[in-house]
């Protein structure tokens, strides 16, 4: 069965945005280039990633245009699925548009690890990670924790959410101050 990472960066204090929903907690850093090689790295194992349609609309704006980026090539390549109940189509640039998903997405992602493939992402979206936790589907959960402390926000999970024990599979430090944490979900 393939695996299922859902990698978000997250405020010291736990919060994946401030409380309107906006993320300039990300600017606390002004170089993510560690980051960014252990990302290349990783992506060589995924085949798949999944987007809510805000992280979309957010990511669209970006990659397809972003050359001088050291990921904008994995990004811009690897295949895209994003859960949406209003968008039509989801395009990507110049490059292959992402495909929408409009069912439900427990459902789909169900089907989708039963498949052959590589590792499968969820990169930000934090509603689609949230449904993926809540339904235990999620094998690996990684934390890109910034340096910074933003008092109010939008959790990761949420009060329906149930417990998850994590086993801690990795943790580390890069000199920008973000620190990298890795679990696994512990089903047992």
């Amino acid at each position: 069965m393939r695996k299922l990472i859902v990698q978000e960066l997250v405020s010291a204090d736990g919060f994946v945005s401030d409380a309107e929903g906006g993320l300039d907690f990300f600017d606390a850093v002004s170089d993510y280039g560690e980051v960014d090689r252990d990302n290349r790295e990783q992506i060589t194992t995924i085949d798949t990633i999944l987007l809510g349609a805000d992280t979309y609309r957010m990511f669209v704006e970006y990659w397809p245009t972003a050359e001088a980026e050291p990921m904008s090539n994995a990004v811009n390549t690897v295949r895209k699925l994003v859960f949406s109940s209003t968008l039509e189509s989801a395009p990507w640039g110049e490059w292959e548009p992402a495909h929408v998903v409009s069912g439900d997405a427990v459902e789909h992602v169900s089907a989708l690890r039963r498949e052959s493939g590589g590792d499968i992402m969820v990169w930000g979206s934090i509603s689609l990670a949230q449904s993926l936790l809540r339904a235990g589907l999620v094998d690996e959960l990684q934390l890109r924790v910034v340096p910074v402390l933003i008092g109010a926000g939008r959790g990761l999970t949420t009060a329906d959410g149930g417990i998850h024990d994590l086993r801690l599979e990795e943790a580390k430090p890069y000199a920008s101050g973000i620190v990298s944490l890795r679990y696994r979900l512990d089903r047992e």
